[in-house]
């Protein structure tokens, strides 16, 4: 895993499976975010269990994601935030919960093709941003 880049804005998104697909499907939101990224203009990252979620082998497009996103990775702390989400938010899933609890401790909002499930977990962590591909 690597830790993240500075960037010269010192802004970071986080990023769900549905965000990395997004981009692999050239979604004008998510390419707009990658093009920023491959300018230096903000931090893309995965929390790790992201990329087990998106990953389904190697393409050149997935190379080039690869090449701008960081992975970052989870610490207990994240864990144990993202493991009482579930228990507050009904149907909530363990994925997207290790997305906003991974957001929530590094003050980043989070780019989804899922607003819904994710904005639901707002109830949880109340200061994530939650922005769509379609918005």
């Amino acid at each position: 895993m690597t830790a993240p880049k500075t960037t010269r804005a010192g802004r970071g998104v986080t990023l769900d499976a549905g965000a990395l697909i997004g981009m692999e499907r050239r979604k004008a939101r998510a390419i707009h975010f990658l093009d920023l990224a491959e300018q230096g203009l903000v931090t893309l990252v995965a929390p790790a269990p992201v990329l087990t979620e998106w990953w389904r082998g190697p393409t050149e497009v997935r190379r080039r994601i690869l090449q701008v996103v960081d992975v970052g990775s989870m610490t207990p702390a994240m864990h144990l935030a993202a493991g009482e989400a579930i228990a507050a938010v009904r149907g909530a899933t363990a994925i997207d919960a290790m997305v906003m609890a991974f957001a929530a401790t590094r003050g980043e909002p989070v780019l989804t093709s899922d607003v819904d499930d994710l904005e639901r977990l707002r109830q949880a962590f109340p200061d994530v941003r939650v922005l769509g591909l379609s918005s």
